[in-house]
């Protein structure tokens, strides 16, 4: 089979497309056809050497995907050949086949189709539990999402839309609007060197908003406190763009709450994982979530999608087609 390895640390020349054996199923295990893989700036921060860094070179990149289940392994009985399947974290989905893990795969149904199964895991699992978990967005909350007209932004603005939320969305430039304008961002501030804080402070009134959703990196991170009412939550993610630094806690003003969210947090078990993903495909097959796919790369192409990406030129999601 062909698959997508990284031969070392650095930029995105270091991944190239080989061949491996195909795999085989262990006890537990499920052998599937990769449809779509979903790329993420994890797996950047993984060529970047910020993780795996246990794992020898050469590895297979991804994490994310769907696809239909060709074998079974001793054990496992919630799925069998021909199943339709969809995952979050299953190291090596950059590949035409992976094995994965029973209690990691959920399935898909048949309204939902592969590119938007691949889609909607990582990001909007993410979503769900910035908004639903870390700050349950309450009807009225102002939320300010950063990086609006990205995958998980658009997701995120949609489920606090959802709960009865208003979005001040970010975007870096102006052929942005649009797409988070359609997401139902109520209002949409421009902004590419974290100066935003004036205009979102005037959208309401003065009073700062009730959550922040960062995963920007350092450049927002003064604008993001300065924005937050009292007792404001600020919720950062991303490691990739890199921390704030060192934070003085007794520093941080008008009694904020300040966390560090991830969403493997949100579905600590399969049986979360389950109900979760379940959520997120009951919402789109009511018409209450659109998945934006924004780009989708044949897999000889994985190096150009994730420079794509890591230049922010791109909306919605990225995917490589097997």
């Amino acid at each position: 089979m062909k698959a997508v390895a990284m031969n070392g640390i650095g930029g995105a020349d270091r991944l190239e497309l080989v061949e491996r054996p195909d795999p085989v199923p262990g006890p537990g295990e499920v052998l599937v056809e990769v449809a779509a893989a979903g790329v993420n700036f994890m797996d950047i921060g993984v060529r970047q050497g910020m993780a795996w860094t246990d794992v020898p070179d050469p590895k297979v990149l991804g994490v994310e995907g769907a696809g239909r289940v060709l074998a079974i392994g001793a054990g496992v009985d919630r799925f069998a050949p021909g199943d339709r399947v969809a995952w979050v974290y299953v190291p090596g989905s950059y590949a035409q086949r992976i094995v994965a893990p029973a209690d990691a795969l959920v399935p898909v149904p048949d309204g939902i189709d592969d590119r938007t199964a691949a889609a909607v895991m990582m990001q909007g699992l993410t979503a769900s539990h910035f908004a639903t978990d870390f700050y349950p967005v309450q009807p009225g909350d102002v939320a300010l999402v950063h990086a609006a007209a990205g995958g998980l932004g658009l997701l995120l603005t949609q489920i606090v839309k959802l709960r009865g939320g208003t979005v001040i969305g970010r975007v870096s430039s102006a052929d942005k609007v649009a797409a988070a304008r359609a997401a139902g961002a109520d209002h949409v501030v421009v902004d590419a060197t974290g100066d935003f804080a004036a205009q979102v402070l005037a959208l309401t009134g003065g009073e700062g908003v009730h959550v922040v959703f960062d995963g920007s990196g350092p450049t927002t991170f003064a604008g993001s406190l300065a924005v937050l009412r009292r007792s404001g939550t600020f919720c950062w993610y991303g490691p990739v763009l890199g921390g704030p630094g060192p934070i003085d806690v007794m520093s941080l003003p008008r009694s904020i709450k300040l966390g560090y969210a991830v969403f493997s947090d949100h579905i600590p078990t399969p049986e979360r994982l389950r109900e979760k993903a379940g959520q997120l495909f009951d919402w789109i097959a009511a018409g209450k979530l659109e998945i934006r796919i924004g780009g989708v790369y044949p897999l000889a192409q994985a190096a150009r999608a994730q420079e794509d990406m890591a230049s922010r030129r791109t909306t919605g999601k990225l995917l490589l087609i097997p």
